[in-house]
């Protein structure tokens, strides 16, 4: 979902980009999410030129040869699934060397840096958040309240990953509801509650997520990006752009990396 939506997000915001290129981490994480870009990009853009894909070590820290190797290929796009350390790195080193000015640049995990290190994340650059998080949580009842209450604890934005876990655990609260009561009001097992959390829907501070693939035990939801842009001494999104979670999730039973190549349903 990472992926393809980034590859419908550059078909929106840079429908001319003829060239790619990739920094990710040289593990799985990393492989495959510059796989599924390149993949989904091929589909849309048959013609797409692949620039370089570079695959440094996990948490290498210094990436001065990879992005001057991206500098010089001068690829319109580059995708990036870099997060944590290594997120918070290229960013730094990347900025002032003007890379993220020079091609479109796409940081599939990019949200968690903004709190941090938002001036120092060049106008245009695009966001993601692994889902409808942060930025681009939904303004319903329950982002009202993790929101606040986080805010109001931690003096600080909630990321992505503290709004999935925020999901989780109203996940596993409405399936262990439900099986307590179909268990006559008696404590479930871990078994029951499994049970009941399969194939359900159930609303969180991201919005509505659907228990609706690998039969029933995987969630799918919607997935945004948008580009940074400094207003008044703050990072902010702009050209925000939501997928919804069929269009950027396979069906049910069918793997990913083949739903990608056989088009996705995307065009």
């Amino acid at each position: 979902m990472d992926s393809v939506g980034a590859a419908l997000y550059v078909r929106d915001a840079k429908p001319n980009a003829k060239s790619i290129a990739g920094l990710n981490q040289n593990y799985a994480w990393g492989q495959d999410s510059w796989s599924d870009f390149e993949a989904a990009m091929k589909v849309l853009v048959p013609n797409i030129e692949v620039k370089t894909s570079q695959m440094p070590k996990l948490f290498a820290g210094q990436y001065n040869a990879e992005i001057s190797a991206l500098l010089s290929a001068k690829p319109d796009v580059i995708h990036s699934s870099f997060w944590d350390g290594d997120l918070e790195a290229l960013i730094l080193q990347a900025g002032p060397r003007g890379l993220m000015k020079q091609s479109l640049t796409i940081l599939t995990t990019g949200e968690t840096a903004m709190h941090k290190l938002g001036k120092q994340i060049p106008d245009g650059t695009v966001l993601g958040a692994r889902g409808p998080f942060g930025p681009y949580a939904p303004n319903n009842q329950y982002n009202k309240w993790f929101l606040g209450g986080y805010v109001n604890k931690y003096k600080e934005q909630p990321n992505y990953a503290s709004y999935q876990m925020a999901q989780a655990f109203l996940g596993v609260k409405l399936a262990w509801e439900k099986a307590q009561d179909a268990n006559g009001g008696k404590r479930p097992s871990n078994e029951q509650v499994a049970a009941a959390l399969k194939g359900s829907t159930f609303e969180g501070p991201g919005g509505t997520v659907r228990m609706a693939i690998g039969k029933g035990h995987q969630a799918i939801m919607e997935t945004v990006y948008g580009q940074t842009k400094i207003e008044g001494g703050k990072l902010t999104v702009v050209n925000v752009k939501r997928y919804p979670a069929e269009q950027v999730n396979p069906p049910d039973g069918v793997k990913a990396a083949d739903w990608i190549k056989s088009g996705f349903k995307a065009k």
